[in-house]
Protein backbone atom coordinates (compact mmCIF):
# COMPACT_ATOMS: atom_id res chain seq x y z
CA UNK A 1 0.00 0.00 0.00
CA UNK A 2 1.71 3.54 -0.66
CA UNK A 3 2.35 6.02 1.88
CA UNK A 4 -0.83 8.02 2.69
CA UNK A 5 -1.52 11.41 1.45
CA UNK A 6 -2.96 14.43 3.46
CA UNK A 7 -6.45 13.32 4.54
CA UNK A 8 -5.98 10.42 5.72
CA UNK A 9 -5.97 8.30 8.63
CA UNK A 10 -2.61 6.96 9.67
CA UNK A 11 -2.25 3.56 10.03
CA UNK A 12 -0.95 4.07 13.66
CA UNK A 13 -4.47 5.27 14.57
CA UNK A 14 -6.53 2.59 12.81
CA UNK A 15 -4.55 -0.10 14.39
CA UNK A 16 -5.19 1.54 17.91
CA UNK A 17 -9.00 1.76 17.05
CA UNK A 18 -9.25 -1.29 16.32
CA UNK A 19 -7.46 -2.65 19.00
CA UNK A 20 -9.59 -0.41 21.30
CA UNK A 21 -12.55 -1.93 19.55
CA UNK A 22 -11.38 -5.56 19.41
CA UNK A 23 -10.87 -5.27 23.36
CA UNK A 24 -14.55 -3.93 24.10
CA UNK A 25 -16.14 -6.95 21.95
CA UNK A 26 -14.20 -9.25 23.88
CA UNK A 27 -14.80 -7.65 27.23
CA UNK A 28 -18.24 -7.67 26.27
CA UNK A 29 -18.08 -11.79 25.10
CA UNK A 30 -15.78 -13.28 27.93
CA UNK A 31 -16.42 -11.07 30.89
CA UNK A 32 -13.17 -13.00 32.28
CA UNK A 33 -11.11 -11.32 29.94
CA UNK A 34 -11.92 -8.12 31.83
CA UNK A 35 -11.05 -9.52 35.05
CA UNK A 36 -7.59 -10.35 33.58
CA UNK A 37 -7.27 -6.67 32.29
CA UNK A 38 -7.68 -5.53 36.32
CA UNK A 39 -5.18 -7.89 37.81
CA UNK A 40 -2.33 -7.34 35.11
CA UNK A 41 -3.08 -3.61 35.57
CA UNK A 42 -3.16 -4.20 39.92
CA UNK A 43 -0.10 -6.50 39.29
CA UNK A 44 1.85 -4.08 36.71
CA UNK A 45 0.90 -0.97 39.29
CA UNK A 46 1.94 -2.76 42.26
CA UNK A 47 5.44 -3.89 40.04
CA UNK A 48 6.24 -0.45 39.15
CA UNK A 49 6.25 1.15 43.16
CA UNK A 50 8.51 -1.55 44.16
CA UNK A 51 10.61 -1.70 41.42
CA UNK A 52 11.48 2.60 40.33
CA UNK A 53 14.59 1.13 38.56
CA UNK A 54 12.21 -0.88 36.35
CA UNK A 55 9.92 2.33 36.06
CA UNK A 56 13.12 4.57 35.06
CA UNK A 57 14.22 2.01 32.30
CA UNK A 58 10.83 1.33 31.09
CA UNK A 59 10.21 5.07 30.60
CA UNK A 60 13.71 5.77 29.21
CA UNK A 61 12.96 2.99 26.62
CA UNK A 62 9.74 4.28 25.26
CA UNK A 63 7.73 1.26 27.17
CA UNK A 64 5.60 2.31 29.56
CA UNK A 65 3.22 4.88 27.32
CA UNK A 66 2.01 1.50 25.40
CA UNK A 67 2.03 -0.97 28.17
CA UNK A 68 -1.47 0.12 29.29
CA UNK A 69 -2.71 -0.20 25.47
CA UNK A 70 -0.49 -3.41 24.58
CA UNK A 71 -2.71 -6.92 23.10
CA UNK A 72 -2.15 -9.47 20.89
CA UNK A 73 -4.27 -11.54 19.86
CA UNK A 74 -4.92 -15.19 17.88
CA UNK A 75 -7.15 -16.36 15.28
CA UNK A 76 -7.07 -19.32 12.99
CA UNK A 77 -8.19 -18.88 9.21
CA UNK A 78 -9.02 -22.10 7.17
CA UNK A 79 -8.13 -21.54 3.73
CA UNK A 80 -5.56 -19.41 1.52
CA UNK A 81 -7.97 -16.45 0.54
CA UNK A 82 -9.19 -16.31 3.83
CA UNK A 83 -5.15 -15.64 4.86
CA UNK A 84 -4.42 -13.53 2.10
CA UNK A 85 -7.11 -11.36 2.56
CA UNK A 86 -6.55 -10.56 6.08
CA UNK A 87 -3.29 -9.88 5.24
CA UNK A 88 -4.35 -6.99 3.26
CA UNK A 89 -6.71 -5.94 5.69
CA UNK A 90 -3.76 -5.98 8.45
CA UNK A 91 -2.06 -4.00 6.12
CA UNK A 92 -4.58 -1.11 6.52
CA UNK A 93 -3.43 -0.98 9.92
CA UNK A 94 -0.02 -0.64 9.09
CA UNK A 95 0.79 -4.82 10.31
CA UNK A 96 2.82 -7.29 8.24
CA UNK A 97 3.85 -10.71 8.58
CA UNK A 98 6.44 -11.60 10.93
CA UNK A 99 8.33 -15.16 10.86
CA UNK A 100 7.21 -18.20 10.18
CA UNK A 101 6.16 -20.89 12.75
CA UNK A 102 5.31 -24.37 12.40
CA UNK A 103 3.44 -26.17 15.54
CA UNK A 104 2.85 -29.64 13.18
CA UNK A 105 5.37 -31.50 14.91
CA UNK A 106 3.65 -30.03 18.21
CA UNK A 107 0.98 -31.97 17.41
CA UNK A 108 -1.15 -28.71 16.29
CA UNK A 109 -2.22 -28.82 12.77
CA UNK A 110 -1.47 -25.67 11.68
CA UNK A 111 1.10 -23.00 10.37
CA UNK A 112 1.34 -19.25 11.33
CA UNK A 113 2.66 -15.86 11.42
CA UNK A 114 2.71 -13.06 13.87
CA UNK A 115 1.08 -9.74 11.72
CA UNK A 116 2.85 -6.43 13.68
CA UNK A 117 4.19 -3.46 13.35
CA UNK A 118 8.04 -3.71 12.10
CA UNK A 119 8.71 0.37 12.61
CA UNK A 120 10.14 0.76 16.11
CA UNK A 121 7.91 4.16 16.56
CA UNK A 122 5.26 2.60 15.23
CA UNK A 123 5.67 -0.14 17.70
CA UNK A 124 5.99 2.33 20.60
CA UNK A 125 2.84 3.97 19.60
CA UNK A 126 0.76 0.81 19.34
CA UNK A 127 2.06 -2.99 19.27
CA UNK A 128 -0.73 -4.96 18.66
CA UNK A 129 -0.12 -7.93 16.83
CA UNK A 130 -2.15 -10.88 15.96
CA UNK A 131 -0.95 -14.48 15.83
CA UNK A 132 -2.35 -15.82 12.93
CA UNK A 133 -2.71 -19.71 11.73
CA UNK A 134 -4.19 -21.46 8.53
CA UNK A 135 -5.23 -25.10 8.92
CA UNK A 136 -3.07 -27.40 7.10
CA UNK A 137 -5.72 -29.26 5.55
CA UNK A 138 -3.38 -32.16 4.49
CA UNK A 139 -2.94 -33.14 7.67
CA UNK A 140 -6.56 -34.60 8.42
CA UNK A 141 -6.44 -37.52 7.68
CA UNK A 142 -9.28 -39.25 6.36
CA UNK A 143 -10.30 -38.00 2.94
CA UNK A 144 -13.68 -37.87 3.14
CA UNK A 145 -14.01 -35.41 6.53
CA UNK A 146 -11.19 -33.49 4.68
CA UNK A 147 -13.65 -33.18 1.03
CA UNK A 148 -16.19 -32.32 3.76
CA UNK A 149 -14.27 -29.79 5.64
CA UNK A 150 -13.36 -28.03 2.47
CA UNK A 151 -16.53 -28.04 1.07
CA UNK A 152 -17.83 -26.25 4.42
CA UNK A 153 -15.08 -23.41 4.30
CA UNK A 154 -15.48 -22.74 0.37
CA UNK A 155 -19.03 -22.00 0.83
CA UNK A 156 -18.09 -19.48 3.86
CA UNK A 157 -16.85 -15.42 3.71
CA UNK A 158 -15.50 -14.39 6.67
CA UNK A 159 -15.06 -10.88 5.70
CA UNK A 160 -18.49 -8.30 4.80
CA UNK A 161 -18.95 -6.54 1.74
CA UNK A 162 -18.19 -3.51 3.59
CA UNK A 163 -14.19 -4.95 4.93
CA UNK A 164 -13.73 -6.03 0.89
CA UNK A 165 -14.57 -2.46 0.14
CA UNK A 166 -12.52 -0.43 1.93
CA UNK A 167 -9.79 -2.75 1.91
CA UNK A 168 -10.00 -2.07 -1.95
CA UNK A 169 -10.35 1.50 -1.09
CA UNK A 170 -7.35 1.57 0.96
CA UNK A 171 -4.72 0.15 -1.10
CA UNK A 172 -6.38 2.11 -4.51
CA UNK A 173 -6.05 5.43 -2.63
CA UNK A 174 -3.22 4.75 -0.06
CA UNK A 175 -5.16 4.96 3.01
CA UNK A 176 -9.01 5.65 4.47
CA UNK A 177 -10.49 9.32 5.23
CA UNK A 178 -11.97 9.77 8.94
CA UNK A 179 -15.29 8.40 7.69
CA UNK A 180 -13.71 5.32 6.00
CA UNK A 181 -11.70 4.23 8.88
CA UNK A 182 -14.23 3.92 11.05
CA UNK A 183 -15.92 1.80 9.00
CA UNK A 184 -13.31 -0.38 8.20
CA UNK A 185 -13.38 -0.85 12.50
CA UNK A 186 -16.83 -1.72 12.44
CA UNK A 187 -16.41 -3.85 9.56
CA UNK A 188 -13.40 -5.91 10.24
CA UNK A 189 -14.71 -6.20 13.99
CA UNK A 190 -17.66 -8.93 12.29
CA UNK A 191 -14.62 -11.19 11.10
CA UNK A 192 -13.48 -11.74 14.53
CA UNK A 193 -17.02 -11.55 16.50
CA UNK A 194 -17.86 -14.91 18.29
CA UNK A 195 -21.18 -16.63 16.21
CA UNK A 196 -22.97 -19.75 18.65
CA UNK A 197 -24.46 -21.00 15.64
CA UNK A 198 -22.35 -23.71 13.86
CA UNK A 199 -22.76 -24.26 10.60
CA UNK A 200 -22.18 -28.21 10.54
CA UNK A 201 -24.28 -30.44 11.84
CA UNK A 202 -23.49 -32.15 15.52
CA UNK A 203 -21.87 -35.49 13.54
CA UNK A 204 -19.66 -33.85 11.48
CA UNK A 205 -18.45 -32.02 14.47
CA UNK A 206 -17.88 -34.68 16.61
CA UNK A 207 -15.88 -35.85 13.87
CA UNK A 208 -13.69 -33.04 13.50
CA UNK A 209 -13.31 -33.31 17.18
CA UNK A 210 -11.89 -36.48 17.12
CA UNK A 211 -9.22 -35.55 13.96
CA UNK A 212 -8.37 -32.30 16.17
CA UNK A 213 -10.23 -29.83 18.61
CA UNK A 214 -8.53 -26.51 16.53
CA UNK A 215 -9.78 -28.69 13.10
CA UNK A 216 -12.95 -28.39 14.69
CA UNK A 217 -12.67 -24.70 15.72
CA UNK A 218 -11.50 -23.48 12.47
CA UNK A 219 -13.99 -25.70 10.62
CA UNK A 220 -17.42 -25.51 12.09
CA UNK A 221 -18.03 -21.62 12.26
CA UNK A 222 -18.95 -18.39 10.43
CA UNK A 223 -15.86 -16.84 11.11
CA UNK A 224 -12.78 -17.34 12.96
CA UNK A 225 -13.52 -15.65 15.90
CA UNK A 226 -10.70 -14.13 17.93
CA UNK A 227 -9.82 -17.19 20.64
CA UNK A 228 -7.82 -15.34 23.06
CA UNK A 229 -6.86 -11.61 23.49
CA UNK A 230 -3.54 -11.22 26.07
CA UNK A 231 -2.72 -8.16 28.06
CA UNK A 232 1.11 -7.72 29.01
CA UNK A 233 2.34 -8.23 32.81
CA UNK A 234 5.55 -6.96 34.47
CA UNK A 235 5.85 -9.61 36.62
CA UNK A 236 3.99 -13.17 35.42
CA UNK A 237 4.55 -15.19 38.15
CA UNK A 238 2.44 -12.93 40.87
CA UNK A 239 -0.08 -12.73 38.20
CA UNK A 240 -0.67 -16.56 37.93
CA UNK A 241 -0.59 -16.64 41.72
CA UNK A 242 -3.05 -14.12 42.28
CA UNK A 243 -5.13 -15.12 39.24
CA UNK A 244 -6.80 -18.14 41.61
CA UNK A 245 -7.27 -15.22 44.59
CA UNK A 246 -9.54 -13.78 41.68
CA UNK A 247 -11.84 -16.72 40.90
CA UNK A 248 -9.64 -16.93 37.67
CA UNK A 249 -8.24 -20.89 37.08
CA UNK A 250 -4.54 -20.76 35.55
CA UNK A 251 -3.09 -23.29 33.22
CA UNK A 252 -0.89 -25.47 35.45
CA UNK A 253 2.64 -23.75 34.24
CA UNK A 254 3.48 -20.65 32.38
CA UNK A 255 5.03 -21.58 29.01
CA UNK A 256 8.61 -20.01 28.00
CA UNK A 257 11.88 -19.37 30.10
CA UNK A 258 12.15 -19.21 33.89
CA UNK A 259 11.70 -16.13 35.76
CA UNK A 260 15.36 -14.50 35.61
CA UNK A 261 16.57 -11.37 36.77
CA UNK A 262 16.87 -10.19 33.58
CA UNK A 263 13.83 -11.04 31.64
CA UNK A 264 14.43 -12.41 27.94
CA UNK A 265 11.67 -13.57 25.37
CA UNK A 266 8.07 -14.35 26.35
CA UNK A 267 6.54 -15.70 29.06
CA UNK A 268 2.79 -16.78 28.95
CA UNK A 269 0.02 -18.26 30.60
CA UNK A 270 -3.94 -18.28 30.73
CA UNK A 271 -7.03 -19.21 31.95
CA UNK A 272 -8.36 -22.55 30.39
CA UNK A 273 -11.04 -22.28 27.69
CA UNK A 274 -14.48 -21.37 28.35
CA UNK A 275 -17.18 -23.99 27.78
CA UNK A 276 -19.65 -22.39 25.69
CA UNK A 277 -23.39 -23.27 24.41
CA UNK A 278 -23.52 -23.33 20.72
CA UNK A 279 -26.52 -24.43 18.22
CA UNK A 280 -25.90 -26.91 15.35
CA UNK A 281 -28.39 -26.86 12.49
CA UNK A 282 -30.69 -29.99 12.51
CA UNK A 283 -33.81 -31.18 10.02
CA UNK A 284 -36.22 -30.71 13.12
CA UNK A 285 -34.60 -27.46 14.07
CA UNK A 286 -31.37 -26.24 16.01
CA UNK A 287 -29.37 -28.88 18.37
CA UNK A 288 -27.82 -28.02 21.27
CA UNK A 289 -23.93 -28.80 21.80
CA UNK A 290 -20.93 -27.26 24.01
CA UNK A 291 -18.02 -25.76 21.96
CA UNK A 292 -14.40 -25.00 23.98
CA UNK A 293 -12.00 -22.85 22.45
CA UNK A 294 -11.67 -19.19 23.71
CA UNK A 295 -9.89 -18.30 26.81
CA UNK A 296 -7.40 -15.29 28.32
CA UNK A 297 -3.99 -15.42 28.36
CA UNK A 298 -1.22 -13.08 30.21
CA UNK A 299 2.35 -12.66 28.96
CA UNK A 300 5.16 -11.16 29.81
CA UNK A 301 7.78 -9.99 27.38
CA UNK A 302 11.92 -9.51 27.88
CA UNK A 303 14.29 -8.95 25.72
CA UNK A 304 14.64 -10.18 22.31
CA UNK A 305 17.81 -12.29 21.75
CA UNK A 306 20.10 -12.81 18.80
CA UNK A 307 20.52 -15.72 16.62
CA UNK A 308 23.72 -16.71 19.29
CA UNK A 309 21.35 -16.05 22.31
CA UNK A 310 18.72 -17.87 20.70
CA UNK A 311 20.88 -20.83 19.79
CA UNK A 312 21.83 -20.77 23.87
CA UNK A 313 18.58 -20.40 24.67
CA UNK A 314 17.10 -23.50 22.34
CA UNK A 315 19.80 -26.05 23.87
CA UNK A 316 18.81 -24.59 27.40
CA UNK A 317 15.13 -25.24 26.99
CA UNK A 318 15.96 -28.74 25.56
CA UNK A 319 18.45 -29.76 28.57
CA UNK A 320 16.51 -27.67 31.02
CA UNK A 321 19.63 -26.49 31.87
CA UNK A 322 19.67 -22.37 31.43
CA UNK A 323 23.05 -21.98 33.37
CA UNK A 324 24.89 -21.18 30.53
CA UNK A 325 22.69 -17.92 29.55
CA UNK A 326 23.96 -15.14 31.26
CA UNK A 327 20.95 -13.34 33.78
CA UNK A 328 23.03 -10.24 33.29
CA UNK A 329 22.79 -7.16 30.70
CA UNK A 330 26.33 -6.31 30.35
CA UNK A 331 27.14 -9.98 29.83
CA UNK A 332 24.29 -10.58 27.33
CA UNK A 333 25.42 -7.66 25.36
CA UNK A 334 29.01 -8.08 25.32
CA UNK A 335 28.43 -11.61 24.66
CA UNK A 336 26.63 -10.34 21.52
CA UNK A 337 23.35 -12.41 22.89
CA UNK A 338 21.02 -9.80 22.96
CA UNK A 339 19.98 -7.22 21.07
CA UNK A 340 20.43 -3.59 22.09
CA UNK A 341 19.14 -0.17 21.44
CA UNK A 342 21.73 2.96 22.05
CA UNK A 343 21.29 6.33 22.89
CA UNK A 344 23.79 8.98 23.80
CA UNK A 345 23.48 10.13 27.46
CA UNK A 346 23.34 13.31 28.54
CA UNK A 347 26.75 13.33 29.88
CA UNK A 348 27.72 12.14 26.65
CA UNK A 349 26.22 14.98 24.66
CA UNK A 350 28.07 17.56 27.01
CA UNK A 351 30.98 15.96 25.49
CA UNK A 352 30.22 15.24 21.95
CA UNK A 353 32.96 15.51 19.45
CA UNK A 354 35.80 14.67 22.16
CA UNK A 355 35.20 11.14 22.70
CA UNK A 356 36.81 8.50 21.47
CA UNK A 357 36.60 4.67 21.81
CA UNK A 358 34.44 1.41 20.83
CA UNK A 359 31.19 1.39 21.57
CA UNK A 360 31.47 -1.09 24.67
CA UNK A 361 34.01 1.49 26.41
CA UNK A 362 31.56 4.58 25.69
CA UNK A 363 28.89 2.30 27.39
CA UNK A 364 31.46 1.84 30.25
CA UNK A 365 32.15 5.57 30.56
CA UNK A 366 28.36 6.61 30.69
CA UNK A 367 28.14 8.60 27.70
CA UNK A 368 25.95 6.10 25.76
CA UNK A 369 23.22 4.56 27.28
CA UNK A 370 22.18 0.48 26.10
CA UNK A 371 18.58 -0.55 26.47
CA UNK A 372 17.67 -3.73 26.09
CA UNK A 373 15.08 -4.36 22.49
CA UNK A 374 11.77 -5.69 23.64
CA UNK A 375 10.86 -9.22 21.97
CA UNK A 376 7.90 -8.59 19.85
CA UNK A 377 7.28 -12.20 18.17
CA UNK A 378 6.32 -15.55 19.26
CA UNK A 379 7.90 -19.01 20.92
CA UNK A 380 6.31 -21.45 18.37
CA UNK A 381 6.58 -24.05 21.91
CA UNK A 382 5.50 -22.00 23.77
CA UNK A 383 2.05 -21.07 21.51
CA UNK A 384 1.71 -24.77 20.89
CA UNK A 385 1.87 -25.62 24.71
CA UNK A 386 -1.04 -22.36 24.98
CA UNK A 387 -2.99 -24.10 22.37
CA UNK A 388 -2.67 -28.05 23.81
CA UNK A 389 -3.36 -26.70 27.13
CA UNK A 390 -6.71 -25.18 25.91
CA UNK A 391 -8.27 -27.45 23.31
CA UNK A 392 -7.22 -30.93 25.33
CA UNK A 393 -4.83 -31.27 22.23
CA UNK A 394 -1.97 -34.25 22.66
CA UNK A 395 0.65 -34.34 20.93
CA UNK A 396 -0.36 -36.35 17.64
CA UNK A 397 1.55 -39.16 16.06
CA UNK A 398 3.71 -39.44 13.12
CA UNK A 399 1.01 -37.72 10.30
CA UNK A 400 2.42 -33.94 11.79
CA UNK A 401 5.51 -34.73 12.13
CA UNK A 402 6.05 -33.38 8.71
CA UNK A 403 8.43 -30.62 7.30
CA UNK A 404 8.11 -26.82 7.84
CA UNK A 405 5.99 -25.80 4.87
CA UNK A 406 7.05 -22.52 4.36
CA UNK A 407 6.98 -21.88 1.07
CA UNK A 408 3.12 -23.07 0.66
CA UNK A 409 2.14 -20.67 4.00
CA UNK A 410 4.60 -17.61 1.81
CA UNK A 411 2.30 -18.79 -1.05
CA UNK A 412 -0.65 -18.75 0.57
CA UNK A 413 0.00 -15.85 2.31
CA UNK A 414 0.78 -13.57 -1.41
CA UNK A 415 4.01 -12.38 -0.14
CA UNK A 416 7.15 -13.73 1.91
CA UNK A 417 7.03 -13.18 6.03
CA UNK A 418 10.03 -10.97 7.46
CA UNK A 419 12.94 -12.21 9.07
CA UNK A 420 12.42 -10.91 12.72
CA UNK A 421 16.63 -10.87 13.16
CA UNK A 422 16.64 -8.88 10.38
CA UNK A 423 14.02 -6.03 12.07
CA UNK A 424 15.98 -6.52 15.51
CA UNK A 425 19.52 -6.13 13.61
CA UNK A 426 17.97 -2.96 12.08
CA UNK A 427 16.84 -1.60 15.14
CA UNK A 428 20.67 -1.77 16.99
CA UNK A 429 22.37 -0.73 13.95
CA UNK A 430 19.75 2.21 13.32
CA UNK A 431 20.28 3.50 17.04
CA UNK A 432 24.26 2.57 17.20
CA UNK A 433 24.92 5.04 14.00
CA UNK A 434 22.99 7.70 15.70
CA UNK A 435 24.09 7.98 18.83
CA UNK A 436 27.61 7.90 17.14
CA UNK A 437 26.63 10.71 15.10
CA UNK A 438 25.33 12.65 17.96
CA UNK A 439 28.72 12.47 19.66
CA UNK A 440 30.74 12.88 16.80
CA UNK A 441 32.65 9.67 17.01
CA UNK A 442 33.53 8.83 13.51
CA UNK A 443 35.70 5.69 13.89
CA UNK A 444 34.27 2.08 13.21
CA UNK A 445 33.17 0.53 16.22
CA UNK A 446 32.40 -3.35 17.41
CA UNK A 447 29.00 -3.95 19.33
Amino acid sequence: MSAPTSGHVPSDEIRSRFSAALSAMYRAEVPQYGDLLTLVADINADTLKRDPALAEGLGQAGELGRLSEERHGAIRVGTAEELATIARAFAVMGMEPVSYYNLAPAGVPVHSTAFRPTDPEALRRNPFRVFCSLLRMELIEDAALREEATATLARRDIFTPGARELIDAAERQGGLDEGQADRFVSELLETFRWHAEATVSAGTYERLVAAHRLIADVVSFKGPHINHLTPRTLDIDAAQAAMPMRGITPKETIEGPPARACPILLRQTSFKALEEKIAFPGADGAVAGTHTARFGEIEQRGCALTPTGRALYDAALAKKDFTALPDDWTQLRRQGLAWFRYAPSDQGLARAGRLSGDLDSLVGSGDVVAQPITYEDFLPVSAAGIFQSNLGAEARGSAYAVDPAKADFEAALGRPVHDEMALYQAEQDASVAATLKALGVSQPVAV
